[in-house]
């Protein structure tokens, strides 16, 4: 009997440690394939943070309008605008072209009445029409303005 039980012990120890051994592996496996898959998503992540630009944002310096006559009488708009394009070559014909583009927004604000300024609705149709005056072409042969977006920094009427 007691032959039997140092056997069956040797047997028990080799077991656990094989048991160990294959545990081991398959920590080591699992650890490989993660950081395989951590190593992909850095390099993803480096690589989207390589391809995502900086927005341009260019302010145009507040001015005072006088909108068209409504039914209150004469109304003034002060505003402040800025514009975010999308590439350094619309920024430079812009601020080229600042006088142009201050007049043309001058004569765009001019004609608009006061109780068409007041609701959001307004600003935003507002906005959709700046990016389409500033979109016709200031010189010749100019190529096109890469205009993103217009804010309003600042926008009283009274």
């Amino acid at each position: 009997m007691a032959a039997t039980s140092g056997g069956s012990k040797k047997l028990l120890w080799v077991m656990i440690i094989l048991v160990l051994l294959s545990s081991a592996g398959a920590a080591a496996a699992i650890y490989m394939v993660i950081d395989q898959r951590g190593g992909d998503t850095v390099e993803g992540a480096t690589q989207q943070m390589a391809e995502r630009q900086s927005p341009i944002f260019m302010r145009i310096e507040p001015f005072t309008v006088n909108l068209a006559d409504d039914r209150y009488g004469s109304r003034l708009l002060y505003t402040g605008v800025t514009l975010r394009v999308g590439n350094d070559l619309s920024q430079q014909i812009l601020e080229e072209h600042m006088p142009q583009v201050r007049s043309r927004l001058l004569m765009l604000l001019s004609g608009k009445q006061a109780s068409d300024l007041t609701s959001p609705e307004g600003k935003e149709e507002l906005a959709q029409a700046i990016i389409n005056r500033l979109n016709v072409p200031l010189t010749e042969n100019q190529p096109p303005l890469d205009l993103r977006e217009v804010l309003f920094t600042e926008f009283i009427v009274q």
